[in-house]
C-alpha cells in the first residue's frame, strides 16, 4: 500500500508543478496585458487548487505510512541531526502544507476580486509564493536537504 501511495504522490508532484506553472503564466500574461479573466483562466485557478489538495491528501497518507517518518518520530531527539529523516519528518510536510494554504488562499481571493486585473495579480502573487515554497520542499535529486529520484 505504501509503495502505491508513494508512486501516486510522486506522479501528482508533476501535475501540481505543471498546473501551477501554467496558472502563474496565465496570471502574469493576463495582468501584464490587461486581458479579461476568462472562463479558462478561472478553470486553471480552480484546478490548480484542486490538484494541490489531492496531492496534499496523497502526501498525508504517505506521511502516515512512511517508515522514515515513523522512525523519525520514535527517535526524534537523535534524528534531528539526521537531515534526511528530519526533512521528511517535519520540513517537507510543513512547507508543503504552507504552500497548499497559499494556493488555497490565492485561489479564494482571486475568485472574489472584482476587477480582472486584481484577479490576475492576486493569483500571480499567491501562486508564485507557493511555487517557491514547493521548489524548496521537493526532495530533488540535487537537493542538499534530502534527495530522491525524479520518478519512483
Amino acid at each position: 500500500m505504501y509503495q502505491i501511495l508513494l508512486v501516486g504522490h510522486s506522479f501528482m508532484r508533476w501535475l501540481v508543478l505543471v498546473s501551477l506553472l501554467y496558472s502563474i503564466f496565465i496570471a502574469y500574461k493576463g495582468y501584464s496585458q490587461k486581458l479579461p479573466f476568462t472562463k479558462k483562466a478561472n478553470l486553471f485557478r480552480h484546478w490548480t487548487a484542486t490538484i494541490a489538495h489531492i496531492q496534499l491528501l496523497f502526501g498525508i497518507l504517505v506521511y502516515l505510512q512512511s517508515p522514515i517518518v515513523k522512525y523519525f518520530w520514535r527517535n526524534y531527539k537523535e534524528e534531528f541531526q539526521n537531515l534526511d529523516a528530519s526533512f521528511f519528518g517535519i520540513i517537507h510536510i510543513v512547507l508543503m502544507l504552507v504552500a497548499v494554504i497559499f494556493i488555497t488562499i490565492g485561489s479564494a481571493l482571486a475568485k472574489r476580486k472584482l476587477s480582472n486585473e486584481q484577479k490576475f495579480k492576486t493569483m500571480f502573487i499567491w501562486f508564485s509564493i507557493a511555487l517557491i515554497i514547493i521548489f524548496v520542499a521537493i526532495p530533488w535529486p540535487f537537493s542538499p536537504l534530502a534527495n530522491r529520484p525524479y520518478f519512483r
